[in-house]
């Protein structure tokens, strides 16, 4: 979290518009701390986007509709079954990017992601900066109060930003206190 990931997705989309090329936003339904039918970075950038509540929602939002470049943000909330819509997009000549966590807040392998990443063309992998020593940062640390549910479901809970977690370093990210 906080590597800008979606800032990132949002400039290769901007970029393609750019080239005039056909362009589908698609975000979870989970997400709308922006409003609904937005994927936004931290930074307030915003771009208009339409929801599916899971990988299947995702197919029929494109069934009928080949645009040159789909753009994916918060993967890790639509699961495995995502793999396999981005392999189908990509075999009707379609350009997918991909935009989420491939490492839940408890230190896990966050699917789809690391299974995309392994089947890419291309991977760009972005870290934050930590919270505690202001070196890289590729994990995140959740700092929310209430119990966590389990990190590999998705639920609205997990769907935050600095009010509930924080970018560590391997270093920290074990460490809920800043001294540290």
């Amino acid at each position: 979290m906080f590597a800008g990931k979606t800032e990132e997705l949002l400039r290769r989309v901007r970029r393609a518009r750019l080239a005039g090329l056909d362009v589908e936003v698609v975000n979870h339904a989970l997400d709308d701390r922006r409003g609904p039918g937005l994927v936004s970075s931290h930074d307030g950038v915003s771009e208009a986007s339409r929801s599916a509540p899971d990988a299947a929602g995702v197919r029929a939002l494109l069934t009928n509709h080949s645009p040159d470049l789909v753009a994916i943000d918060e993967a890790q909330f639509f699961g495995p079954d995502l793999v396999g819509v981005v392999d189908e997009l990509a075999a009707r000549g379609v350009t997918v990017v991909v935009s989420g966590l491939s490492v839940t807040f408890d230190g896990r392998p966050f699917e789809p992601l690391p299974t995309l990443m392994a089947t890419a063309e291309r991977v760009t992998r972005l870290t934050a900066v930590c919270a505690v020593c202001g070196g890289d940062a590729a994990f995140h640390q959740r700092v929310d109060p209430r119990p966590p549910a389990d990190a590999l479901t998705p639920l609205v809970e997990h769907v935050g930003g600095i009010e509930a977690y924080q970018a560590r370093c391997r270093h920290h990210r074990d460490s809920l206190h800043p001294a540290d």
